[in-house]
């Protein structure tokens, strides 16, 4: 099933269940997927999808981040919720351990020797994990590694 069809499927469940916040943070994900369809004139494949989603989740980290020191904890459980809603349409993420091998064969592959080379070993590991890893951890552990070197 595609991505979109299963949005879609979700949506009619969530209008039928009556639950409030799954219903709008997928009727936000398919408005995101619409614009994106808009601007570019293209029809969104699984994979853009995917990155539309990554982005969305990013958001509400960010989110969840700025309002730590406000006070308000409705607004955060709700970021909270909304980031749980999305991860289960992204594929089961990499541990860190199997993202740690890709990363160590990129800089191999690449011989990578210092953080000049971050941005070639970001990208050839972004290629090959896709979705599996959000670009924040492949950061992390690219960093990591390089700075070791």
């Amino acid at each position: 099933m595609l991505l979109k069809d299963q949005l879609m499927n979700d949506l009619k469940t969530s209008m039928k269940e009556k639950d409030a916040l799954r219903k709008n943070t997928i009727t936000m994900l398919r408005a995101r997927i619409k614009q994106f369809e808009v601007d570019n004139r293209v029809e969104a494949d699984d994979e853009k999808i995917l990155q539309l989603v990554q982005k969305e989740l990013k958001e509400r980290t960010d989110t969840i981040d700025s309002l730590k020191d406000t006070g308000r904890d409705d607004l955060i459980e709700t970021a909270k919720e909304e980031s749980k809603i999305l991860e289960a349409y992204l594929p089961k993420q990499l541990e860190d351990s199997e993202l740690e091998k890709i990363v160590d064969n990129a800089i191999k592959v690449l011989s990578a020797s210092s953080m000049k080379d971050m941005g070639s070993v970001m990208n050839k590991v972004k290629d090959e994990v896709g979705s599996s890893a959000t670009p924040k951890r492949i950061s992390e552990v690219v960093k990591a590694k390089l700075s070791s070197l």
